[in-house]
């Protein structure tokens, strides 16, 4: 039977169990779920309340039409009607305008900031499948030359691949334990190169 190379991106070894992927899976479709419900009852919310102000506001300015017309000059009693109709939409606009400042503190704004949180999450989700995509490139580099003849090129080749792996599983813990809650990538990524600089700064391989 002829020797069929690996291709690079399926390794044989499994890099996460079928059972975590498919919990992660399952997890990460309910997010997605959650900052669709979430976006879209911020958005019904604000919809809401913008169409209360409207409402009270054409009906003070219907009760403020008809308290101007010229029948509330011949007629006392329409005229009467008419103040205490003006009278009773304003109040009704004052109460709504509080109603509607009251459901901003409480759901609009609050929606808005929990909303805030999706984007770093999806973003750590990226950066998940991004690792996972370079672990079984290197892999699979290994698993291929596994399978060759064990030359010195080849050898030389397996342990670059190695040294590297281990390089980056060392400084993806790394980047977990200085990593801080409430940071933004840019953030992140400021302090990570802050960092970097200061590795370089201590000048462990001397200059030829």
């Amino acid at each position: 039977m002829s020797w069929m190379p690996f291709k690079i991106g399926q390794p044989k070894k499994q890099i996460v169990s079928k059972t975590v992927e498919r919990d992660f899976e399952r997890e990460y479709d309910k997010l997605q779920k959650l900052e669709d419900q979430t976006k879209k009852l911020h958005k019904d919310m604000k919809k809401s309340t913008e169409a209360d102000i409207a409402m009270s506001k054409a009906a003070v300015k219907i009760s403020g039409d008809l308290l101007s017309n010229p029948l509330c000059e011949q007629d006392q009693a329409f005229l009467e009607s008419m103040t205490a109709l003006d009278t009773a939409m304003k109040r009704m606009d004052s109460f709504n305008q509080e109603k509607v400042n009251q459901i901003s503190k409480t759901v609009i704004d609050p929606l808005k900031k929990y909303s805030s949180v999706f984007p770093s999450l999806n973003m750590a989700v990226k950066r998940r499948e991004q690792a996972l995509q370079d672990y079984k490139r290197l892999q699979s580099k290994v698993e291929k030359y596994e399978e060759k003849e064990k030359t010195g090129p080849i050898m030389v080749k397996l342990h670059q691949v190695v040294y590297f792996t281990e390089m980056h599983n060392i400084f993806s813990e790394l980047t977990d334990q200085i990593d801080q809650a409430g940071l933004t990538d840019e953030q992140r990524e400021r302090e990570n190169e802050a960092k970097l600089n200061e590795l370089r700064a201590l000048s462990i391989v001397a200059d030829d």
